[in-house]
């Protein structure tokens, strides 16, 4: 059986989810896993993507970075599923397509997860470069509030009865910060 997984960081990446959603299916995947979510949060429809793969199995993505936030990562993933005898498959590798059956797609996979995870480390390295740099001209804001911009409905949920992790799923927002704001009501 062929198992899809795709995922994007934000709520916002529509497109990008529907796009690796076709892929997949266009793949022959029968069973499509996915998320909305940055892959340093929990991504709970890999682990059940994970748990849901049998012995025989491939689980593909489109790309690597769809799967895995490191080479660690990575290789924690691919042993969980070599542990079950299940494969991977990478759609776009590159430019080619790379599947662990086989002792060089292994290797491959090794290697580009390295280079991967070295090219985002440079990214970060030059991304607070420019956040430096815009913070010592007066440029940068950072990130808008989501949470607080939610406030009015997140009294009003609360007021219904609804609990703080009601809310956080209705709303989008975390958790965490629908009870830092309801907290910072109770202080005013």
């Amino acid at each position: 059986m062929l198992i899809g997984y795709a995922r994007t960081s934000t709520s916002e990446q529509v497109a990008g989810l529907e796009a690796q959603q076709h892929q997949l299916c266009a793949t022959g995947c029968t069973k499509i896993m996915h998320e909305q979510t940055s892959s340093v949060a929990a991504r709970e429809q890999l682990t059940a993507a994970l748990e849901f793969a049998r012995e025989g199995d491939t689980l593909v993505v489109t790309r690597l970075d769809r799967l895995a936030r490191s080479t660690t990562d990575l290789l924690s993933i691919v042993a969980i599923l070599e542990r079950k005898g299940v494969a991977l498959r990478v759609l776009d590798f590159g430019g080619a397509e790379m599947d662990t059956k086989s002792p060089s797609g292994r290797m491959l996979l090794t290697m580009f997860a390295a280079v991967a995870e070295f090219e985002r480390g440079i990214m970060l390295e030059r991304q607070r470069a420019g956040i430096a740099k815009a913070k010592a001209e007066g440029r940068y804001r950072g990130r808008a509030p989501t949470a607080r911009a939610k406030l009015a409905a997140i009294r009003e949920l609360r007021a219904a009865g609804m609990g703080a992790s009601e809310i956080a799923a209705k709303l989008n927002v975390g958790r965490a910060s629908v009870y830092r704001l309801l907290a910072e009501e109770v202080a005013l």
